[in-house]
């Protein structure tokens, strides 16, 4: 097969992964936040959460996953000389990172599908950006490739993550505000 249909079906498959890994953490939110909810609507919410996040993860994320792995080895078996690239290795580690929050993932959804609730909404707010971010530091390596743009792309991603964590912290307190607004 040829090199750019490779490519294309890993991007695509990348794509299809991150979108995958985006909704899941808001759909744990929306199941965590239905805990507060009175019955019937916590259960039939809860269950249509499950689901949801049942399929989302097994027919969407998973293959997504694996898909993207199985076209990027192809790439790299083509093109082994990428592995001797630094940025390359870097990228390599991010998705390693990536890996290991889908593993995350994996965990909070077996919980969660237990009805075993261990995380705050708040919680999985920030958690759902950390995808956000390796997303960032990923297109930014590729993209940019060259030694001192990635290093700077790279402490741009670090700033990036701080810069989201405020905006979170900050919308929690507008949530807080107008909750307590409308109580009065």
């Amino acid at each position: 097969m040829d090199f750019l249909y490779i490519k294309a079906l890993h991007v695509i498959f990348v794509i299809t992964w991150f979108a995958g890994l985006f909704y899941i953490v808001r759909l744990f939110i929306y199941q965590v936040e239905a805990e507060d909810k009175t019955e019937p609507a916590k259960y039939i919410l809860q269950n249509q959460y499950k689901l949801m996040s049942k399929r989302l993860w097994y027919i969407i994320t998973w293959p997504s996953a694996i898909l993207a792995s199985i076209f990027a080895f192809w790439m790299l078996f083509q093109n082994p000389y990428y592995l001797s690239e630094p940025w390359m290795l870097v990228k390599l580690s991010f998705v390693f990172a990536l890996y290991l929050y889908h593993y995350s993932c994996q965990k909070i959804y077996s919980q969660l599908q237990k009805d075993i609730i261990k995380y705050s909404a708040f919680k999985l707010r920030i958690w759902n950006e950390v995808a956000t971010i390796i997303l960032f530091a990923v297109v930014f390596l590729v993209t940019l490739k060259s030694a001192i743009n990635w290093i700077w792309g790279v402490a741009g991603i670090f700033v990036f993550g701080i810069v989201l964590m405020l905006n979170i912290k900050l919308y929690k307190r507008i949530r807080e505000k107008n909750s307590w607004e409308k109580e009065k």
